[in-house]
């Protein structure tokens, strides 16, 4: 049987066109029929894909039609069967946040890459971080502070100075953006099963937004995270060029 593929694409013209040419090249089925999900874009409309795929068990293939694509493979209308066939598997399990707002509001959100917490005004964050219920720090005055996977950590917290996490390492990267108070705390590696709690110390006079993936709720008093081991992310890499061999290459460059 031959392998069945539903396309899907960001609203760039690039990404468009490469739609329009696989599906005269290759067919288009419907996802919820499909073998594998082919994502058109970069790595903002992969993680949208993701997202919006993930009761769906088909694992998810991108092609950078983009700008920065690490989530991406190379854009080719050729082959692409044969390369689909011989693609390595990595399982990106999100992080869950609920976040408590100044309102009294409670949002929930999923993220592959990280969950961020930054500072809504002109002054400093201040915030009091625990790990499993256990205040590890009492007061980070900050810009602001996030919760990596190792899928995201080449992204916002690279960015931050965070570490580059292997894929299967398990652990989640705690990193501080722009800290002063402690000025030499560069962050901690947690282990994956941990759960992290932000508490936002003065919230009236120090607001602090909170993003999943870059959606963003209302102004938090608190933020807890979790990893949600019941869902499963399946990502596809071309062979030598998956996540893994990704994030090692990054720290050499």
């Amino acid at each position: 049987m031959s392998l069945r593929i539903a396309f899907c694409a960001s609203d760039a013209a690039i990404a468009q066109a490469a739609l329009a040419g696989l599906t005269r090249r290759y067919g288009d089925h419907a996802e919820q029929r499909a073998d594998v999900i082919v994502a058109l874009g970069g790595d903002g409309f992969m993680l949208q894909t993701l997202h919006r795929t993930q009761d769906n068990p088909a694992p998810v293939y991108g092609m950078n039609r983009g700008t920065v694509g690490f989530l991406m493979n190379e854009y080719s209308e050729h082959g692409l069967v044969d390369r689909l066939e011989a693609a390595e598997e990595a399982v990106i399990n999100p992080l869950r946040m609920r976040a408590t707002c100044i309102d009294g509001g409670v949002h929930e959100a999923l993220a592959i890459n990280e969950v961020s917490l930054l500072r809504a005004g002109p002054q400093a964050a201040k915030l009091r971080i625990s790990v499993d219920g256990k205040v590890r720090l009492p007061e980070l005055v900050c810009d602001g502070a996030l919760l990596a996977t190792p899928a995201g950590s080449t992204a916002y917290n690279y960015s931050a100075h965070g570490p580059i996490l292997p894929i299967g390492s398990d652990v989640l990267a705690l990193t501080a953006v722009a800290a002063f108070r402690p000025r030499r705390w560069r962050g901690a590696l947690l282990p994956k099963a941990a759960e992290v709690g932000f508490e936002v110390l003065n919230p009236e006079k120090r607001p602090v937004m909170a993003e999943a993936d870059s959606r963003a709720v209302p102004p938090v008093q608190r933020v807890d995270i979790r990893a949600e081991t019941s869902i499963a992310h399946r990502v596809l890499f071309d062979p030598g060029h998956g996540l893994e061999e990704r994030l090692i290459r990054e720290q050499f460059v």
